[in-house]
């Protein structure tokens, strides 16, 4: 069996990805104070770049998510008023 890679908090990665960015040290610095692989520092700074502006479009997301539940629980209620009006219609209330 082969060894299984190491798995780090989203919160280790920040830290790291933070330290990264200040240029104070360099990836192999971190990854040595930290225990990663400096790589792996690279990949999470080259992330962080590339989608760190996702997580403000998330905030928007989720807006339009939490009034989409809302409309499908509006809906669900009328779907079970109706349901309880034609078992009572057809005489199968229970």
């Amino acid at each position: 069996m082969g060894k299984s890679r190491p798995r780090y908090t989203a919160k280790l990665k920040f830290q790291v990805v933070l330290e990264a960015l200040t240029g104070e040290k360099t990836p192999g610095q971190i990854a040595r104070a930290y225990g990663v692989h400096p790589n792996s520092v690279g990949i999470w700074k080259k992330h962080v770049l590339e989608h760190g502006a996702e997580l403000f479009e998330r905030d928007e997301r989720a807006g339009h998510v939490e009034k989409r539940i809302a409309e499908l629980e509006q809906l669900l209620g009328r779907k079970e008023v109706e349901i309880a009006l034609l078992k009572n219609f057809l005489g199968q209330s229970r």
